[in-house]
């Protein structure tokens, strides 16, 4: 029976280059001269803490992350912007959480928009991944079709089709 599994996984080497790639870059801007401001990548969190001294230069680097994010292959979908926080002074605090896996919620959602379209296939959760499942190849390409064309906000990837 053929079958193939829907991801959503990133590359956390590219997102690591993406945020040194930011760095360097801001550190070279004539507007960031004199300012203060981080960008540090936690992997073991999946998740990258922003500082900067205004709001200003805050939304720079996030433009400037999401920038080199998709020039290193990674969909800008990935990065969660979380609520901006006071730090101390002046001084302004992000959380950005890389979306790594399919929650529940999402992957409930995207079997339920497979049954309403009705496709013929079958969908089911895998841990953080679905699988889906049918007895046509073509059955399987029109869900893919379907799927891409449909925006679910996270990078969904597709892999082991198998006959």
């Amino acid at each position: 029976m053929p079958s193939f599994d829907i991801v959503s996984k990133i590359n956390i080497q590219e997102i690591d280059n993406a945020v040194n790639s930011t760095l360097r870059e801001l550190t070279n801007r004539y507007d960031f001269k004199g300012a203060v401001f981080t960008i540090e990548l936690k992997t073991k969190d999946n998740v990258i803490n922003i500082t900067a001294d205004s709001e200003y230069k805050l939304t720079a680097i996030q433009e400037s992350l999401k920038t080199y994010v998709t020039k290193r292959g990674v969909d800008a979908r990935a990065l969660d912007f979380q609520k901006e926080q006071g730090a101390g002074g002046q001084m302004l605090r992000q959380e950005v959480k890389l979306r790594n896996g399919i929650e529940q919620e999402m992957a409930k959602d995207i079997i339920k928009k497979i049954k309403e379209e009705k496709i013929k296939v079958q969908a089911s959760i895998k841990g953080d991944e679905l699988r889906v499942d049918g007895k046509k190849r073509d059955d399987l390409q029109d869900a893919i079709a379907f799927i891409k064309k449909t925006d679910f906000k996270i990078p969904l990837q597709f892999i082991n089709f198998r006959e």
